[in-house]
């Protein structure tokens, strides 16, 4: 049976059936800052709190924190944050964050860059994008002496294992992630070395299952120095595992609370899972406010999912939406015509679903033949990807993400044609992903500061350095994260995909709000 929440009494104006609205929403938070600042979620959190309902629910009520001393990093001036400006075009352009604390570089693409970021070809890049961007990241190196070997270090190799869901209910799940961490190090490879040392990638199969993720970091205690770009959706298995055995675990994506709590696991992108930006409630009270009184939430029944639905559904409740379904759908599932019917019987305005873009495009194809066509259908990132498109047709018209990354065809930012440029290499006509971009973020994060310890460089030493990243974009690539505390980031871009094109609809900018904790 669909558990249905309790529904408000809302004075509805007449429904607008002509387009169907996909908005995605993704289970991770994001963070991104504009005009260069340097917006890092941990000062948010110690500045803003937790963030009530009461005052999110005027459309008009969106506020600016542009100029807050408390939002930036220490001994930086106040930024210009664009908070309030979230319709279309609005916010005029804007230049890629810069960075701070474990940055890996200015992250600065070439001028004219920030005029307009489609996916549609943002420019050729750089002809030889390595010659721009270096594999090491842009500050000191430590000296070497001392350096000693140790579990994964021989004295020519440094082994580093990638666990993701390769085999599974999904088969390839997050493949990309494998590639993107094997494109690094040939990057790496090419040119540099660590210590005397090249590195050598252990391919792990976590297998879309908790003991299977154990067993892939069991192997990883032993034979890595460490683990980079991994990401599985039952990732609690190996936590405790990997904590156990004081294993480095910079991973792509953290999906559970367990791996949260694990004390040396941190994630390229991180997020608490409790913790959700204002921003994307905000945009919806203001862009679709009837439909977000009437928000059905469907999510692939698997812990991370599960976790995230919840708290989605929590903090749109907090900030003035109305959730009327929460409903899982299991994997093996083939019927899914049964849930969509169940959007129609609820009146539901607001669809959002949770899971991977395999199952999104048969709730979807189930939507179109039940002539069901809500306001707002929602789904998280991974449906940003060419092989979504190419399997969902049609279907996928109008669809909405929020994402943390810029745009994955704006190769005039280097590190984007960099990324690009190794993924063909290494593995021929792969397309760019969510997954793959922040496991190709999670390499050069452990490439930086590993050459930064250089001698000094152990498990224990590697897990202490991460722990105070904050501020990590990659070059460039992404919102700053705060890799070290994994506090969620509140910042957001909304992007459309508009049958031939994905263009950010909520302005060129990032667009930064406060926190929304469920506990």
């Amino acid at each position: 049976m669909p558990r249905l929440l309790p529904r408000r009494t809302t004075r509805r104006s007449p429904r607008r059936r002509t387009t169907l609205v996909a908005l995605v929403a993704s289970a991770v938070v994001l963070t991104v800052t504009a005009c260069g600042s340097q917006l890092d979620p941990d000062d948010v959190a110690s500045s803003r709190g937790s963030t009530s309902g009461a005052a999110l629910t005027a459309p008009g009520a969106l506020g600016s924190t542009s100029g807050d001393p408390a939002l930036a990093p220490d001994g930086a001036p106040p930024a210009e944050v664009d908070t309030g400006t979230l319709a279309s075009g609005t916010d005029g352009a804007a230049a890629a964050p810069s960075t701070s604390g474990g940055s890996g570089g200015s992250g600065t693409p070439p001028a004219g860059a920030e005029d307009q970021q489609s996916d549609t070809g943002g420019g050729s890049g750089a002809e030889d994008p390595a010659a721009e961007e270096s594999a090491t990241g842009d500050g000191p190196a430590g000296s070497c002496d001392g350096f000693r070997n140790g579990p994964g270090i021989t004295d020519s190799t440094i082994t580093l294992a990638n666990a993701v869901d390769i085999s599974g209910p999904v088969p390839g799940l997050f493949e990309s992630a494998r590639q993107a961490t094997q494109a690094f190090v040939s990057f790496y490879n090419s040119t540099e070395k660590l210590c005397g040392r090249s590195l050598e990638l252990l391919p792990l199969d976590s297998r879309a299952d908790a003991g299977a993720d154990q067993q892939a970091y069991a192997t990883a205690c032993d034979k890595a120095f460490a683990a980079v770009g991994s990401v599985s959706s039952f990732d609690a298995g190996g936590a405790a595992t990997a904590q156990q055995c004081g294993l480095p675990d910079i991973r792509s994506f953290i999906v559970t609370p367990e791996r949260q709590q694990c004390s040396t696991c941190v994630a390229a992108f991180a997020i608490t899972t409790d913790q959700l930006p204002d921003a994307i409630p905000r945009y919806w009270l203001q862009k679709e406010r009837d439909a977000s009184q009437h928000v059905g939430i469907f999510y692939v029944n698997v812990a991370a999912a599960k976790v995230n639905a919840e708290a989605a559904a929590a903090s749109y409740e907090k900030a003035g939406m109305n959730v009327d379904v929460l409903q899982p759908i299991d994997t093996a599932e083939f019927n899914y015509a049964t849930y969509a019917q169940q959007m129609k019987d609820n009146d539901i305005d607001f669809v959002q679903y949770y899971g991977p873009y395999q199952f999104a495009i048969k709730l979807q194809q189930a939507m179109k033949q039940q002539s069901f066509v809500p306001e707002v259908y929602f789904q998280d990132a991974t449906i940003y990807d060419a092989n979504y498109l190419k399997q969902a047709g049609d279907v996928a018209k109008g669809a909405y993400v929020y994402s943390t990354t810029e745009l994955f065809d704006d190769t005039r930012i280097r590190e984007m044609a960099l990324y690009r440029s190794w993924l063909e290499r290494v593995a021929p006509g792969a397309v760019p992903n969510y997954y793959g971009l922040y496991a190709w973020s999670a390499a050069r994060l452990f490439v930086q500061e590993a050459t930064a310890l250089g001698g000094k460089l152990t498990r224990e030493s590697l897990v202490a350095r991460m722990r105070q990243v904050k501020g990590w974009t990659s070059n460039g690539l992404h919102a700053p994260m705060s890799v070290g505390s994994g506090a969620t980031s509140p910042c957001v871009k909304i992007i459309q995909y508009d049958g031939s094109s994905w263009r950010s609809v909520s302005g060129s900018r990032f667009t930064c709000g406060g926190i929304i904790d469920v506990g």
